[in-house]
């Protein structure tokens, strides 16, 4: 029994030892922003933080390589970041990445900013989100950002001259021109090597509270994004967007127009969500939307009217510029010229040549049914006195003709009563006429 109990007890102490190095492990949480920043963005960044502090991390990291984004979500974004409870070590990576426009705001959030080699930042000047503004209301959206960037900069003790001209001059840098200007605090090849300069370093939060950084041997763990910030990431492309409601509205066209199909009507089903979700997350200028409709209407009437492809060409061009100007956002949020016209031309190609093949099927003659069969010829295939069978349409009737017929007549088929048909005499066409014995 002692043997056991001392087995019992040695086991127990060894399995308290293994797990205490894991107990007592840092670890930064990591976040990556990659992307244009958009509503999405704002969120992942906020569940990141919310697991730093649950994982107790000793800091978050937020990876930058973003040419910019929307400024609403951009501002969301560093509101969280600066309300963070774990601090935050804004890092511009990989080599050849960029931290451009909004994402120049984000460095400038974090309590440390940090850059990789071969790696630049600026450009922060805002862009139009409609129509061109006047030089009065540019002025003052340009000196609202500046602002911002001042709070940020002077509360971390940053050069926030040199910033703001980034913002009124576009100006962009260089990892090694941040540096020398102050606009970051050091300049990292890698994580590792960023992890460890940090340690022991001394920073100041927003709200004035100084921490010190203890992250030498802390393991970097990546936030893992939700299913659906996986799936809206993915697809929150203003030109995939645009290209899944096309292919999606065709898919669901072709259903409803051959019903019974049932793949094209599930497959546009989701494209058409699909895209709905992905723009469901963008500003949408809906006169842009509006140029979209109208550009449906005119593709319908080309396949009704005869407009020598006016109608058609009208309709490429307002769904090209309604495409383009869809998304209200900076450059690098709107849908390309190219995506915009090759899925417009090959819309409305494939739109006007479906709309003209129902059309001309509509105009043929009705094959079957009660129309269908009227007018038939064919021939007695028995005495007809007055009632008989005919061989109508490659089939056996029951009929009645209007007065008596020998076998063989031909017969053209004058009405129909439920499964009896109605016949006349026909003229002799000698493909239809036959003896049967």
């Amino acid at each position: 029994m002692r043997l056991v109990a001392a087995a019992r007890l040695m086991c127990l102490l060894f399995l308290l030892l293994a797990a205490l190095p894991a107990y007592g492990q840092r670890r930064v949480t990591a976040v990556t922003v990659d992307f244009a920043v958009h509503p999405i963005t704002a969120e992942i960044v906020t569940h990141a933080i919310e697991e730093a502090e649950r994982q107790q991390s000793v800091a978050l990291l937020v990876r930058l390589n973003t040419p910019g984004g929307l400024m609403d979500a951009m501002r969301q974004i560093v509101e969280k970041l600066i309300a963070s409870p774990v601090p935050v070590i804004t890092y511009v990576s990989p080599s050849g990445g960029r931290a451009a426009s909004a994402g120049f705001f984000l460095l400038q959030a974090g309590d440390v900013a940090a850059m990789a080699n071969g790696t630049h930042t600026g450009a922060a000047t805002p862009v139009s989100l409609g129509p061109e503004m006047d030089p009065i209301m540019q002025r003052k959206v340009e000196n609202d950002a500046a602002a911002l960037l001042r709070s940020l900069t002077e509360s971390r003790g940053r050069n926030s001259k040199v910033a703001e001209t980034t913002i009124m001059e576009a100006k962009s840098f260089t990892e090694k021109e941040a540096l020398d200007q102050r606009l970051i605090d050091l300049i990292a090849a890698d994580e590792a090597t960023l992890l460890e300069k940090l340690d022991g370093r001394e920073i100041k939060r927003f709200d004035g509270r100084k921490e010190v950084l203890r992250t030498t041997g802390a393991s970097i763990v990546n936030y893992e994004r939700t299913l659906r910030e996986r799936l809206i990431s993915a697809i929150a492309d203003p030109n995939l967007a645009f290209a899944l409601l096309s292919l999606g509205s065709i898919l669901l066209y072709v259903e409803f127009s051959i019903p019974g199909l049932i793949g094209p009507g599930v497959a546009g089903g989701i494209m058409v969500l699909l895209g709905l979700m992905s723009l469901s997350v963008l500003p949408i200028n809906w006169a842009a939307a509006a140029l979209i409709l109208l550009a449906l209407v005119m593709f319908v009437l080309e396949a009704k009217l005869a407009s020598y492809g006016v109608l058609g060409i009208g309709g490429a061009v307002a769904m090209v510029l309604g495409a383009m100007m869809l998304i209200e956002g900076p450059p690098e949020m709107r849908i390309r010229l190219g995506t915009a016209v090759a899925v417009s031309g090959s819309f409305a190609l494939i739109t006007v040549f479906l709309l003209s093949l129902i059309l001309r099927a509509h105009k043929q003659p009705v094959e079957t049914g009660e129309s269908g069969m009227l007018l038939k010829t064919g021939v007695a295939y028995t005495e007809l006195a007055p009632a008989g069978k005919v061989f109508v349409h490659g089939e056996y009737w029951d009929a009645v003709a209007s007065s008596p017929l020998p076998q063989g007549t031909s017969v053209r088929v004058t009405g129909i009563d439920g499964l009896l048909l109605k016949v006349e005499p026909a003229a002799q066409t000698g493909n239809e006429e036959r003896k049967f014995t």
